[in-house]
């Protein structure tokens, strides 16, 4: 049985171990840092004694006190430690909070598996995967964020409940960084293959474009937490498309060097995701209003980088 260790068992690591076990497509080990003690044995052991009720037959470890013990060759590590960001906290010392993290976790994973595939989710996501790049030495397409998936699955369930229509009969494509100023492609966004502006008005369609946006906020004014069912389920989708070299091709943010005219950027677009990890970059023809709102994007990204201290 292949092997995901999942770092960090919140609500979105654990989300995306139930998602995975699901799956009965790999072993999972949940780990935390040694502040968490003890969760991530008792979160493994609920989830362990799920599968005879669901019908699966994942192994499903949980390692106390921040141990990483029986993560060795692990396929893939999900990155799913880190602080949110509290009141009162800027954007910078999220991101040194943050790296911190992410070095630690580089540092105390990789020897065990140095052939894994790694996929980010910590946050601010973009700058965390090039961090996680940078620190790791790792080909570029062996690290990969989780960004336009779980934006454009907000943008699909949104849409899909507008027109009252199947989600499976929608597809949209958002790029850009996960955040305020995603770039979602309503061009490149159907129903049935019919492009969304035939469904329905310019203004409904911008409200909804305005909802995916903010999709992240509205949930953390509503739960007065971080969402994690949704961008539990993205990550088990990238790694399962990995796991299973489905060569699915989803908007992630990955290294860019030339692409989309940017270089030397973490950056959300459509790849092909499999045994390799990001195997390719996908380049679609923007309008020059969609490139302004791209720009616009990857200018608050390097922001962002500008406060990581290598």
């Amino acid at each position: 049985m292949r092997k995901v260790t999942i770092v960090g068992a919140g609500n979105v690591g654990a989300s995306c171990a139930l998602w995975l076990a699901q799956r009965g497509i790999c072993d999972i080990v949940l780990v935390d840092a040694p502040i968490a003690k003890t969760i991530p044995v008792g979160k493994s052991l609920d989830l362990l004694q799920a599968g005879p009720i669901v019908g699966y037959n994942s192994r499903i470890r949980g390692n106390a006190d921040g141990n990483y013990e029986g993560t060795e060759n692990s396929d893939i590590i999900v990155m799913a430690a880190g602080l949110p960001r509290k009141p009162g906290m800027s954007r910078e010392d999220l991101v040194g909070a943050n790296q911190q993290v992410v070095t630690d976790v580089i540092a105390k994973a990789m020897p065990l598996s140095p052939n894994a595939n790694w996929i980010v989710v910590t946050n601010p996501l973009d700058t965390m995967t090039y961090l996680a790049l940078k620190q790791s030495k790792l080909p570029k397409n062996k690290v990969v964020g989780q960004a336009g998936i779980l934006d454009s699955a907000r943008f699909a369930a949104f849409v899909a409940m507008e027109l009252n229509v199947a989600v499976e009969n929608v597809h949209t494509v958002v790029l850009g960084g996960h955040g305020d100023e995603m770039v979602p492609l309503t061009r490149y966004s159907t129903v049935f293959g019919v492009p969304l502006t035939e469904w329905m008005s310019k203004e409904k369609l911008d409200a909804i474009v305005e909802r995916t946006r903010k999709g992240g906020g509205e949930i953390v004014n509503l739960l007065g937490t971080s969402a994690y069912y949704a961008p539990g389920a993205a990550l088990a989708k990238m790694a399962e498309a990995i796991l299973l070299d489905s060569k699915l091709i989803v908007p992630c943010s990955t290294l860019l060097e030339g692409e989309y005219g940017l270089k030397d950027v973490c950056f959300g677009v459509p790849v092909k995701l499999g045994a390799n990890g990001v195997e390719k970059i996908i380049e679609l023809k923007l309008t020059d209003d969609e490139k302004a709102m791209a720009d616009k994007s990857v200018k608050i990204i390097r922001e962002t980088m500008g406060a990581l201290k290598f």
